[in-house]
Parts: structure tokens; C-alpha cells; sequence
């Protein structure tokens, strides 16, 4: 396996990490000695997080079960199966929540200890944020340019602390049809789960417009194994388009209804439904970082 990478971007302020399939985008605000330890604690933690996964892959990437959590050693990997225990009736594996689960982890080393004002870890547009009192952050929603607002803001009042986008278009498979799903969480690990639950949810079982492939026939050793993903979603009717979305929107519903998410953006086809409130954000923000979900 090849080593951690860890260096600044170009703007000097982002630290860029990577490390196999983990790409990590970490920024901190506050003071220059609070910021360069906050940086020094996450690089060591980043070192250590993908041998932990590794190690115990083949069991992560099993259907997950109710008190999961306690089968695994590391806390990364704890991490996700306890997100997406609360999901154990309908199929899903630990690996849904793996980058938010990262984000997570990586942000609480990252802070742990140090006093900023705000923090990000952006795991791929999978987003765990840390916000001071009366601090706020500004974020890019996937899925828009249709008359959605396509900025919002988390402010330090909210529960909110996690951001994930699922979907047939995104860097993972999935088993619906959804453009892109954004949910807001009270964790990254948490936000991952639940976008990947709503996208799948997103759906028209069957229709000839769907075309869908077994997963392991594209990534022989995924966690859905022969399960058919999504690989094209061909012209719908605007009826189909809603129906589609609104199963999505009942499944969001109830998970907003269960404290499981605080709100959740759904879109297919231009078409876009909202659970929950999302604040839209000023359209000139004082120095607050965009970043992209």
C-alpha cells in the first residue's frame, strides 16, 4: 500500500491529504498556534486511519446488523457500522458511511484539544464541520442550477455537524435513480448512511428508462455484490420524475421524523424536493469558505 501524502494546496490555507482511496481536503480558522497544532494532531491521525479500515474490510463490508459496532476494533470502522445500524432492516454495509466516518474521525483529532472558531474535513464532498458559538459555514449543494437555492449555511445554533450527497452520478454506486441526494446530519458518518438510504430510495423499480448492472461485475470485490446499480437513466415523463422523487421524499420524511437526519435535498431530472430546512446562505458572505457537498 502506498504511503499517506499530506501537503498544503497552492492557497497555503487547505491541507491536502491522501492516502489510497481516502482524498481529504482539511481546513482550519483561528488562531496561527491553535491552527498549526490542530493540523500536526490530524496529519498523525490521517497516517494511522486506512491500515485500521484494511484491516478489518472484509467484515465492514458485510450487511450490517443491529449493535454492530461492538464486532469491530477500530473506532473509525465503530464509527460507521453504528451509522448505519439504525438502517439494519433494509440492506446496507458499514461501507455506506465510510467517508463521512473519516471526515469524522480526522476532524476530532483535528480539534481535539484546540480552540478554533470553525474546522472542516471534506472527505470527497462527504463534510464533517466543527463551528465555534456564533460561528457559521457556508456550503455548495450538489444537485441545482434548476431554481434550487444552491447555497446554504450551517450556523453554530443547528444540530447539524455533517453533510453527504449520494446518488447514480456520484463516486459510489447506487441502487436508485436520484441525480444526487443531500442530507444534513448531526454527523458526517450519520449524513453518509442516510444519503445513501434516500438515494436508493429514489426509484422507479423496473422501468425500462433504468439501466442497471450487477456491482460486482463493474468493482468485483463491492460491498452490494451481484445487486443491480445504476449505470444510465435514459428521458422520464415529469409524472415519473415526481414519482421517483416522492418515494425518496418519504423515506427522508421518516428518518427526519426518527432524529436520524435534520434535512435532506433530493434531485432527479431538474426536478428537486426538500425535507426539513435548509437555510440559504447570504449571497455575500464575510470571509466564509464554500465548500462543495
Amino acid at each position: 500500500m502506498s504511503e499517506a501524502k499530506i501537503a498544503w494546496l497552492p492557497d497555503g490555507r487547505r491541507l491536502h491529504m491522501n492516502h489510497g482511496p481516502i482524498d481529504l481536503i482539511v481546513e482550519a480558522f483561528g488562531a496561527q498556534s491553535e491552527r498549526r497544532a490542530a493540523y500536526a494532531q490530524a496529519a498523525g491521525r490521517f497516517r494511522t486511519i486506512l491500515d485500521e479500515l484494511v484491516a478489518e474490510l472484509p467484515e465492514l463490508r458485510k450487511p450490517v446488523e443491529p449493535c454492530a459496532a461492538s464486532r469491530f476494533s477500530g473506532s473509525a470502522a465503530r464509527c460507521m457500522a453504528a451509522a448505519c445500524a439504525a438502517f439494519a432492516g433494509t440492506f446496507i454495509t458499514p461501507m455506506a458511511a465510510v467517508a463521512g466516518s473519516v471526515a469524522d474521525e480526522i476532524l476530532a483529532a483535528l480539534v481535539a484539544g484546540r480552540s478554533l472558531d470553525r474546522a472542516y474535513v471534506n472527505d470527497g464532498g462527504d463534510i464533517a464541520v466543527h463551528l465555534a458559538p456564533a460561528q457559521s459555514m457556508r456550503l455548495a449543494i450538489a444537485g441545482t442550477g434548476h431554481g434550487f437555492a444552491d447555497r446554504i449555511e450551517i450556523d453554530a445554533a443547528s444540530f447539524v455537524r455533517g453533510v453527504a450527497t449520494s446518488g447514480w452520478r456520484g463516486r459510489s454506486f447506487s441502487l436508485g435513480i436520484a441525480d444526487a441526494v443531500t442530507v444534513l446530519a448531526r454527523s458526517g458518518a450519520a449524513a453518509d448512511a442516510a444519503a445513501t438510504i434516500v438515494a436508493n430510495a429514489v426509484d422507479l423499480p423496473g422501468h425500462p428508462a433504468v439501466m442497471r448492472k450487477p456491482a460486482d461485475e463493474m468493482a468485483p470485490d463491492s460491498d452490494l455484490g451481484a445487486r443491480p446499480v445504476t449505470v444510465d437513466v435514459g428521458p422520464l415523463t415529469r409524472a415519473e420524475v415526481a414519482r421517483a422523487l416522492d418515494r425518496g421524499l418519504a423515506v427522508a420524511e421518516d428518518l427526519r421524523r426518527r432524529g436520524l437526519i435534520e434535512a435532506a435535498a433530493l434531485f432527479l431530472a431538474g426536478e428537486a424536493r426538500v425535507c426539513g430546512r435548509m437555510e440559504e446562505a447570504p449571497a455575500e458572505p464575510a470571509r466564509k469558505e464554500l465548500l462543495h457537498a
